[in-house]
C-alpha cells in the first residue's frame, strides 16, 4: 500500500509526527538505518578521498587567521589538523602581519572537551572593554544554537572560580561593567514562542540569575528581547531591543521608546545615528522611498526634529547592503548591479559629507568591517576580504590615511586552468531578469556536469565566493558551477526580497528554475546533467525543484532544510520566521504556504530526481524532523531514490569540525555525481 499521507487535503493527517521525536528511540533507529544505507552506496573510497582532500584543504597552516582586535591585541579562532575544535588565540598585529606570527593560546577546546568529557564547540566570546581581560565564553554542545555561559580570566588562561556560569539556553550575556552582566538568555523559561530570550536581566557577580532584577521585558509572542552597552557615548549608554518579527524591532534608550517604525535597521555613535527603513517613509515633510538611509543628530531626534539628512538613495539594482559605525564614520556597503562599491559618510556640525573608499577592486567579492570589535575604541582601521569564485580571499588592512594593504593571501585550492566566471542572466515566469553567475571551462559542450545553487530568502545577498570544495571536487575535474541571484535575497533591497517573501516564495522558486532552464536554452548542458543544492530556507528550494521541476535536473541535495511549511512553526526557532513566509494557522496565509510545503506536495507516480536529504541532530534551528518526514513520505510512496543522511553532531551547519564538514560535502557530490552519471 502506498502511504502518500499527509496531503494538501488532509494537512495535519501525519503518520510521521514520530520523526519530530529527536532522540525518540524509534526515530534514532529509523535514522540511524537510513545513514547506513546512504553511506553504504555512496560512501565509496572516492567520497573517502574527497573528504580527505577537503579536510586537508580547510586544515591547511597557511590559511587565512581571520582577525578582530581587542584591546592591545589581536584575536584569532583557529582550526586545524592538530586542533578539530579549534584554538581561541591571539597575537599583536605588528606580528600578524609577519609571515610567522608568534600566537599565544588563550583556550584550547580541544583539551578542554577532553578534559571536562564534553562534546564543547567553541560559539564565541564577549570581552570586557577596555581592558579586555575577562570574558564570558560561550560553549556549545555538538554545534547547537544553545549554549553554556563561562566566565573566563584570558590573563590566567583559566575559567574564573565562582564566576559567572549558565548552563545551556539559547542567548548571551553583555558586559556593564566588570560584576556586572546584561543577561539576554532563554534559560529559566525567560522564552519566547521562538525559543529566544524573552527578558534581559541585570546579572551582578555572585547572585542567582533567576532572581537578577528584569530590567526590560518583551511579549512573548516576539522573537527576542536584546540589550547592548553603548560606549560611544560618555556616560555608556543602555540599548534595549523588542525584536517584534525577523524584520522588525522596537528600540528603547534605557528606558524611552525611540519613535521609529518598526521596520527599520537602526545605528548609533556618540551623538550621531543612522537609519533605513524597508518601506517608503514620509517624514520631516519628505517622503523618502524604502531602503533610503538617513542621518540625524541622535540629541536632535530626541528632542523632535525629524530634518534627516539623505546618505544614501537606492536604485533599481543598486542596494544598500548594510552600514556601520567605525571611528565616528559611516561605512556603507553597496552593491551596484551586483559590483561592490564602498562610501564613507561623516558627520559634523556643518553636515555630513560623503567620499568614496578608494583602492579596492570593484569586481568579485568584497566585505569591509572594523577591525576592532569595540566600536568605542576603533581608531578607524578596517579589514577589507576580497575574492571571487577563481581566486581565494586576500585579507587587506585599511589603516586610517593609507591605501589598502594586504595582510594575508589564502593559497589556491584547486587548478583554475581553463576556467572563466561569467555573468548571465535567465528571464522568469513573469519576465523578470534573473542574473546568475557561472564558473567553468570557457567552451560549452552541452553536457557539462553542473552545480547549481541559490539561497533566496530573509533579504540575504547570494555572493559567488572562492568555494575550495566546489573548486576541488567539481571545477577541478571539468565540472561547471552556478550561482543564482534569485529573488528572496537581497542583491537589489527590500523589493528583491519583498518579490520573494510570503506567496512570493513560490516565485523564487520559478527563478531558479528559470536559471537551470537558461543552461540548457544556451546550450550549457542537459537537465539530467544539473545537480543542484541548497540548504535552510534553500531546503525549501531545492524540496520544490522535486515536486515543481522535476524534468529540469538530474539530482537534487537537500541540506539542513526546512521542507513541511504546515508544523515548521511549532518546531524549536520556526515561530521567528513567520515573517518571511506566513502563519499556517491563518487559513488564509496557508494558502499560499500549501503551495511550496513539498512535504504536503509530494505524490506517488511522478517522475522525480533522485534527492538527498540531509540535516544534522543537533541542529536546534531547523527541526530534523523535516529532513527525516520527507525522506520517509517519499520511501513510503515507492520513490527509492530518496536517501537521508544524519550526522549525531554538527548543529546548523555542515559539522562541528573540518572533518566532518569535508564528509557531509563529499557525501553531498560523490550522490550528485554520481545520480547525473558523472564518473
Amino acid at each position: 500500500m502506498i502511504e502518500a499521507r499527509p496531503t494538501v487535503e488532509a494537512p495535519d493527517d501525519d503518520p510521521y509526527l514520530w520523526l519530530e521525536e529527536i532522540e525518540g528511540p524509534r526515530a534514532l533507529a529509523w535514522v540511524e538505518a537510513e545513514t547506513d544505507r546512504t553511506l553504504a552506496k555512496f560512501g565509496t573510497a572516492q567520497f573517502a578521498a574527497d573528504r580527505d582532500t577537503l579536510t586537508a584543504i580547510w586544515d591547511r597552516p597557511d590559511n587565512i587567521p581571520y582577525i578582530v582586535r581587542r584591546g592591545a591585541f589581536v584575536q584569532n579562532f583557529w582550526k586545524d589538523a592538530q586542533h578539530p575544535r579549534g584554538l581561541w588565540r591571539r597575537t599583536t598585529l605588528e606580528s600578524y602581519r609577519s609571515d610567522a606570527p608568534s600566537w599565544e593560546t588563550i583556550l584550547d577546546v580541544d583539551a578542554l572537551a577532553a578534559a571536562e568529557g564534553e562534546d564543547w564547540i567553541w560559539s564565541g566570546a564577549s570581552t570586557l572593554p577596555p581592558s579586555h581581560d575577562r570574558a564570558i565564553v560561550r560553549l556549545s554542545r555538538g554545534g547547537s544554537d544553545a549554549v553554556v555561559l563561562r566566565e573566563f580570566d584570558i590573563e590566567r588562561k583559566a575559567f574564573v572560580a565562582d564566576g559567572f556560569v549558565l548552563s545551556e539556553a539559547k542567548g548571551g550575556a553583555s558586559w556593564l561593567d566588570r560584576d556586572t552582566l546584561l543577561l539576554a538568555s532563554a534559560w529559566g523559561g525567560d522564552t519566547t514562542t521562538s525559543g529566544y530570550a524573552q527578558t534581559v536581566r541585570l546579572w551582578k557577580r555572585g547572585t542567582d540569575p533567576a532572581t537578577a532584577p528584569v530590567l526590560f521585558e518583551v511579549p512573548v509572542e516576539s522573537v527576542a528581547a536584546g540589550a547592548s552597552v553603548d560606549r560611544t557615548h560618555a556616560p555608556p549608554r543602555l540599548w534595549f531591543y523588542d525584536s517584534t518579527g525577523f524584520f522588525d524591532v522596537k528600540f528603547w534608550l534605557d528606558k524611552v521608546p525611540l519613535d521609529l517604525p518598526t521596520d527599520v535597521q537602526f545605528s548609533v555613535h556618540g551623538d550621531w545615528m543612522a537609519v533605513k527603513r524597508r518601506s517608503a517613509w514620509t517624514v520631516g515633510g519628505r517622503t523618502h522611498p524604502g531602503d533610503t538611509l538617513l542621518g540625524l543628530r541622535l540629541e536632535a531626534f530626541l528632542a523632535g526634529s525629524r530634518d534627516f539628512a539623505v546618505l544614501f538613495e537606492p536604485g533599481e539594482r543598486r542596494a544598500l547592503q548594510g552600514f556601520s559605525w567605525v571611528a565616528g564614520r559611516l561605512v556603507l556597503s553597496i552593491l551596484d548591479n551586483l559590483q561592490p562599491v564602498f562610501e564613507i559618510a561623516a558627520p559634523s556640525e556643518s553636515g555630513w559629507t560623503k567620499t568614496s573608499l578608494t583602492g579596492l577592486p570593484t569586481i568579485g567579492v568584497v566585505g569591509v568591517g572594523a577591525l576592532d570589535v569595540e566600536p568605542s575604541e576603533s581608531n578607524g582601521d578596517l579589514l577589507a576580504s576580497v575574492q571571487d569564485p577563481l581566486t581565494p580571499p586576500s585579507l587587506m588592512l585599511l589603516a586610517e590615511g593609507q591605501g589598502p594593504t594586504v595582510l594575508k593571501r589564502a593559497p589556491a585550492a584547486f587548478s583554475t586552468e581553463g576556467l572563466v566566471v561569467t555573468r548571465h542572466d535567465a528571464i522568469s515566469v513573469d519576465g523578470e531578469r534573473i542574473p546568475y553567475v557561472q564558473t567553468g571551462p570557457a567552451k560549452e559542450t552541452g553536457d557539462a556536469p553542473v552545480h547549481l545553487s541559490g539561497y533566496g530568502g530573509f533579504a540575504i545577498s547570494t555572493m559567488p565566493y572562492y568555494q575550495s570544495g566546489i573548486g576541488k571536487i567539481w571545477l577541478e575535474r571539468g565540472g561547471t558551477s552556478v550561482t543564482a541571484n534569485i529573488r528572496g535575497g537581497g542583491e537589489f533591497g527590500t523589493h528583491w526580497h519583498e518579490a520573494g517573501r510570503f506567496a512570493g516564495k513560490r516565485l523564487s522558486h520559478d527563478d531558479f528554475a528559470a536559471v537551470a532552464a537558461d543552461l540548457v536554452r544556451r546550450g550549457v548542458t542537459r537537465p539530467g546533467r544539473i545537480a543542484a543544492e541548497g540548504g535552510s530556507n534553500g531546503g525549501i528550494l531545492i524540496s520544490n525543484m522535486l515536486t515543481r521541476y522535476p524534468e529540469r535536473f538530474g539530482a537534487l541535495f537537500c541540506t539542513i532544510p526546512l521542507i513541511d511549511m504546515r508544523r515548521y512553526t511549532k518546531l524549536l526557532a520556526g515561530a521567528s520566521w513567520i515573517a518571511e513566509y506566513g502563519d499556517p494557522d491563518k487559513p488564509e496565509e496557508w494558502a499560499w504556504l500549501k503551495t511550496y510545503s513539498a512535504y504536503h506536495q509530494a505524490v506517488p507516480g511522478q517522475k522525480y530526481p533522485p534527492i538527498l536529504i540531509a540535516t544534522t541532530r543537533r541542529d536546534d534551528r531547523v527541526h530534523p524532523g523535516h529532513a527525516r518526514k520527507m525522506a520517509a513520505k517519499l520511501q513510503a510512496m515507492g520513490y527509492d531514490d530518496a536517501w537521508l543522511y544524519e550526522p549525531a553532531a554538527g548543529g546548523h551547519g555542515y559539522g562541528k569540525d573540518n572533518k566532518e564538514r569535508a564528509a557531509f560535502s563529499a557525501l553531498g557530490y560523490a550522490f550528485l555525481r554520481d545520480r547525473i552519471g558523472w564518473r
